[in-house]
């Protein structure tokens, strides 16, 4: 009986061993395909949304610059929106890569032991803080001093200069696109700098010993070693953040001033698409409704398009490294 029992026991073991690993295969691949139909839902619905302004407006709702709901027709235009979108995102960009990266290699190169703590505290933070509460400060502590003494500063220095002059341009606004710029910067700087941190601590020591033997310098070491051997990271944790800038809604919908205008000013109101879509969504309806679905449509196509490119430059850039 127990030689019997020894092979049927055994079956038996693996047979539910076996139906363990069938269940946990589809499992995990109803979750990936579940990821799938999610994001093929989404699209299908800004499609079909945004399906009567297409085809009223066509190609030309990317080109105009007029957004008049009200009018008789309505008169709907995407390029104020797209054009603020852009100009904040890069100012942002412009603003929170070399500052994140600063505040990386210092924490990882030169800060004391007792320093790093509460620095990395008080990023995850600010990581942590509602973007709401950034759109109530910029608009009651950030938008004043900026209108009181940063862009008169800026203006009176650039005045007759040609294109900075412009660029520069005033009069002071407690609402701007260089204000959501900057808010923005804020936001998306934890991102930029606590990857950056966990990249910078898998440069292996001796590499870096090795750049400190021969006589490099701390600058000569980050900018020769750290950064080349961590580029792959530092370029996926930017572009990470620039996906947050581009859709970033509330805290720039305080401060921006949901102007559809296009302005060579970066101290004049603007708007952003997400922007765009809080403030008139819940009012909206018909054509109205319909050019906002399409807006959203077009962020999510901008999104997805620097995402892919960002893909794309990772894959050149480890390619290149295997070479």
């Amino acid at each position: 009986m127990e030689a019997a029992a020894g092979p049927y026991d055994r079956a038996r073991a693996l047979s539910a061993f076996k139906f363990g690993d069938v269940t946990f295969y589809w499992i995990t691949r109803a979750c990936a395909i579940s990821v799938l139909l999610i994001l093929g839902g989404i699209i299908i619905s800004l499609i079909a949304g945004a399906w009567p302004a297409m085809r009223e407006y066509g190609f030309s709702f990317l080109f105009t610059s007029r957004w008049a709901p009200s009018a008789d027709p309505p008169v709907l235009g995407a390029l104020g929106p797209i054009y603020g979108t852009l100009v904040t995102s890069v100012i942002a960009m412009m603003i929170a890569i070399p500052v994140g990266l600063g505040i990386a290699v210092f924490l990882t190169e030169i800060c004391p032991l007792w320093l790093r703590r509460p620095i990395g505290l008080a990023i995850e933070l600010l990581a942590g803080i509602p973007s709401i509460i950034y759109g109530m400060w910029g608009f009651f502590v950030l938008g004043p001093f900026l209108a009181n003494t940063f862009q008169p500063f800026m203006i009176s220095i650039f005045e007759g200069v040609p294109v900075l002059g412009s660029i520069f341009a005033g009069p002071p606004s407690y609402l701007s696109l260089f204000n959501a710029a900057l808010i923005l910067a804020i936001m998306v700087l934890p991102f930029i700098t606590s990857i950056s941190v966990d990249v910078f601590k898998t440069v292996p020591p001796v590499l870096k010993e090795a750049a400190y033997g021969v006589g490099c310098t701390t600058w000569e070491v980050v900018r020769n070693v750290v950064i080349p051997y961590t580029r792959v990271g530092v370029i996926g944790g930017i572009m990470l953040a620039l996906g947050r800038a581009l859709g970033e809604t509330m805290a720039v919908t305080f401060i921006i001033g949901n102007s559809f205008k296009i302005s060579s000013s970066i101290f004049a109101p603007g708007t952003t698409i997400s922007a765009a879509i809080a403030s008139e969504f819940a009012e909206s309806d018909g054509l109205h409704q319909s050019g906002l679905i399409l807006l959203g449509l077009l962020l999510f196509v901008l999104t997805f398009f620097v995402l892919a490119a960002a893909r794309l430059m990772l894959m050149r850039l480890e390619k290149k490294a295997g070479n």
